[in-house]
């Protein structure tokens, strides 16, 4: 099936492009957490959302999620690893499915557009966001995981099943015991190799052989996740439209910049959808 748009992203301009693109009639595939924006969660009051005076962050994802059923919406919970842009549309990596729309919204949020020294350039050599994709090409050897949220523990888990060795590399307090798994034997500081991926550098200058990296994030950086997309540093550049460089791929919230607002990115993720709208008519 080919959709008319894949939404990247569940937060609140995710949500908002959603609920109006359902409302036009589109066919969405919608990638992200059905348990929507952390960042949203995690708020203790918001007091600048019009309609909803001092709500908490958990009140609020629950009015969300509630309209989301209500609209008949489904949220597919499969990591967006890659996007390629086609003659009539775009291929979108999710998980170990490739999927085919007309048009793409990025509602990622704020990520980091560095990543570590030499990930980008050896993405698909030795590099991989994917496990399920690509774990099995590491069966008995040794490799370096970097898990940016509990979330990832069990693609950990199923990588160190076929994997002799694990170094594992977390930003939080991580208790995963298995015995070929060695959590954090220090900072990770760079990825080493030329043509392809064989070592990682720690912060204390030691250095480590493997045979393959696996840098799992909530969100893939921008400029990894589509070829060519114009940055102003780590964020998308977009016209008023909510338009990107590549003709049929929008962006909205967060991931466009500051100021990092709920309001701002509900209003840049109705535009967005409007413009998708106008740009499928055409």
């Amino acid at each position: 099936m080919k959709y008319d748009v894949a939404i990247i992203g569940s937060g609140p301009a995710a949500i908002s492009a959603a609920l109006t693109l359902k409302l036009h009639n589109k066919s969405i595939i919608w990638f992200g957490s059905k348990k929507l924006s952390p960042k949203v969660e995690k708020s203790e009051k918001i007091a600048n959302y019009p309609g909803v005076p001092m709500v908490t962050g958990p009140e609020l994802n629950r009015l969300y999620r509630e309209q989301i059923e209500a609209m008949g919406l489904e949220i597919t919970e499969r990591q967006v690893t890659n996007i390629a842009a086609t003659k009539r549309g775009f291929m979108v990596l999710g998980g170990s499915d490739i999927y085919d729309a007309k048009t793409v919204l990025l509602a990622t949020g704020a990520v980091s557009g560095k990543g570590f020294p030499n990930e980008a350039e050896l993405l698909g050599h030795g590099v991989s966001y994917c496990a399920t994709c690509d774990g099995f090409l590491y069966k008995g050897k040794t490799i370096a995981v970097y898990c940016g949220s509990k979330d990832f523990e069990h693609e950990v888990t199923y990588l160190a099943e076929l994997a002799d060795k694990v170094y594992l590399f977390t930003p939080y307090d991580c208790d995963l015991s298995r015995e070929n798994i060695t959590v954090n034997p220090g900072k990770l500081k760079a990825i080493c190799g030329e043509k392809k991926a064989n070592g990682i550098e720690l912060l204390d200058g030691t250095m480590l052989d493997v045979d393959g990296v696996f840098i799992l994030r909530p969100a893939v950086a921008p400029a990894n996740l589509i070829k060519g997309i114009d940055l102003n540093g780590a964020d998308i550049v977009v016209d008023r439209n909510m338009a990107t460089n590549k003709p049929g791929c929008f962006a909205a919230g967060d991931c466009t910049g500051r100021p990092y607002q709920l309001t701002k990115a509900v209003g840049e993720g109705n535009v967005a959808a409007h413009s998708i709208v106008a740009y499928l008519a055409e």
